[in-house]
């Protein structure tokens, strides 16, 4: 088994007035060639927005991206004519492939939006860009672990182009669960959104992320109340 650890002050910041950006992974002006990546886990952004403010329309391409929204909610706009608000709960995916413009806005011009900004690498290029979006249950994660993103269009939470599943669980303290590997050869990157955990005898608080391989199975016991996290289990590409 193979072990990283990303202490949430070791994280990448930038502080531009209307964003406070933290970066698991080298993004824009924070560059470590040590955080490149976790496997097909590329980019890892915990984005705070102010009212009113966000990011203009910008181009993607042969990426998946995935927002979730912790506190608030955010405006979507692309160049496929959607338009979209998420909110705390929902999960929203982007398949940017051959290429799509979107802009992202914090719906309230009285609070921040604070949400999750991720890019997994995909497993095939040039595919036709698309949108999607959930709305999940939260309680369906109480103490227990719910899947919100998967390879498959069958499956629970949204589906991506790559060999990927994530799940959420809202945990008490004491409470202990198992996460199973999905696909052979594939690792899991856990990242502490509230509380304290212990991740395969590892110690973990707020905004930590910890990211492991080479193993097939994780285990983890919630070592505060309300005790959140995020699993992304993502190939572990060379």
């Amino acid at each position: 088994m193979k072990t990283i650890i990303h202490k949430a002050n070791t994280r990448g910041h930038a502080e531009h007035g209307w964003l406070n950006s933290y970066h698991s992974f080298s993004f824009a002006n924070y560059y470590n060639p040590e955080r490149v990546h976790f496997g097909a886990l590329r980019v890892l952004n915990d984005d705070t927005v102010a009212a009113g403010m966000g990011f203009g329309r910008h181009p993607h391409d042969n990426m998946e991206i995935i927002s979730i929204p912790l506190e608030g909610d955010l405006e979507h706009n692309d160049s496929m004519g959607t338009k979209a608000v998420i909110k705390h709960g929902d999960i929203q995916v982007m398949s940017a492939g051959t290429g799509i413009a979107h802009s992202e806005m914090n719906f309230s011009k009285m609070a921040p939006v604070k949400f999750l900004q991720i890019w997994i690498i995909p497993d095939k290029e040039n595919v036709t860009p698309r949108y999607g979006q959930v709305t999940l249950n939260v309680a369906d994660r109480k103490n227990k672990l719910q899947q919100v993103l998967s390879p498959n269009p069958d499956d629970a939470g949204v589906w991506i182009h790559q060999s990927a599943w994530f799940s959420m669980g809202n945990f008490d303290k004491g409470v202990k669960a198992e996460y199973t590997i999905k696909k052979k050869g594939n690792g899991v990157y856990a990242f502490i959104l509230e509380g304290d955990f212990t991740i395969n005898g590892e110690k973990l608080n707020r905004r930590d992320g910890i990211g492991i391989s080479e193993t097939d199975m994780i285990q983890l016991e919630a070592n505060s109340d309300n005790a959140q996290i995020l699993l992304m289990e993502v190939p572990m590409l060379s």
